[in-house]
């Protein structure tokens, strides 16, 4: 059974820096075409694409957010992580992770809450 959970600090200060984990078990995320992706859900908004990282450890980022974003592989533990930099209340949001075997997201974290504030 394939399982991501997503951990990481439920609330970060305005231009500090977002680091979220996620960790997958049942599915190696150097599996060859294997994608892992970050999307969010602000309040009251719908999911927003945020980037994604390949097995191979390529990154595409949302134009959005590519300036403020890092997407890195863990391949010691089986995790991928997301950073962003310089957040701002906007930034404020259930963050999720998700796996696509190139067909289209099939397994997604039950996701976490980061809020900004000071």
């Amino acid at each position: 059974q394939v399982r991501l959970q997503e951990s990481g600090p439920g609330l970060v200060k305005p231009s500090q820096t977002l680091s979220l984990t996620c960790t997958v078990s049942g599915s190696s995320i150097t599996a060859t075409y294997f994608y892992w992706h970050w999307i969010r859900q602000s309040p009251g908004k719908g999911l927003e694409w945020i980037g994604m990282i390949s097995y191979s450890g390529d990154v595409y980022a949302s134009p959005a957010l590519k300036n403020r974003t890092t997407i890195s592989l863990d391949t010691s533990t089986n995790q991928f992580t997301l950073q962003v930099n310089s957040v701002t209340p906007e930034d404020t949001a259930v963050y999720f992770c998700a796996r696509d075997p190139t067909s289209g997201l099939d397994t997604w974290g039950r996701g976490t809450q980061v809020t900004v504030s000071s």
